[in-house]
């Protein structure tokens, strides 16, 4: 790839980690909704938590280590260039998405550690994150799941604006995150 074709996307490490991490959010959520189908305390059941619980955490450590690539790396511009408000909203939203990945699985680990489990991703043991609780697990299950609700409507806004911009306002907002040769 040119080095000018290189510079109006983003580096290859961060459109890997940015599908990655899209990958992972529909993995932890699909296993939530998908645990419903086995009846409680069957393996299927705790096998569905168990992934749930490792995809939620998996995000929480892939945002940092995005957010390193993203700093090394930078930022392409959009051509053509966005409006000082649409500008605005973007990095609100953006902001607004980098928030639920961090808060969302901070909230999960919360509950596990109120409700003295043991935490594991992928098997790798992890510290609890408070002293366990049943106001505390309660606090942290109730604020789980009024931020997935969110996420849902920030993934698929996330989603309608690429189309948007690659749609209508026909700028390379979306050609700088797909992976190929865009």
């Amino acid at each position: 790839m040119t080095e000018s074709k290189l510079a109006s996307r983003y580096h290859p490490a961060l459109i890997t980690m940015h599908w990655l991490v899209l990958l992972l959010i529909v993995g932890a959520y699909v296993t939530m909704e998908f645990r419903g189908v086995f009846p409680r305390g069957s393996a299927e059941r705790e096998f569905m938590k168990t992934l749930h619980y490792s995809f939620g955490l998996t995000v929480l450590l892939s945002v940092f280590l995005r957010a390193v690539i993203r700093l090394r790396t930078g930022t392409p511009t959009i051509e053509p260039a966005l409006e000082p408000m649409m500008k605005l909203a973007a990095t609100g939203a953006h902001l607004a998405l980098y928030g639920f990945m961090i808060v969302m699985p901070l909230l999960g680990w919360g509950i596990l550690s109120a409700e003295g489990k043991d935490i594991a991703i992928f098997g790798l043991p992890v510290f609890p994150l408070v002293p366990p609780g049943e106001a505390t697990a309660e606090f942290f299950e109730e604020a789980h799941e009024v931020v997935a609700t969110i996420g849902y409507i920030l993934v698929g806004l996330h989603a309608v604006a690429a189309l948007y911009h690659h749609y209508l306002r026909r700028d390379n907002t979306l050609r700088r995150m797909l992976p190929g040769r865009y």
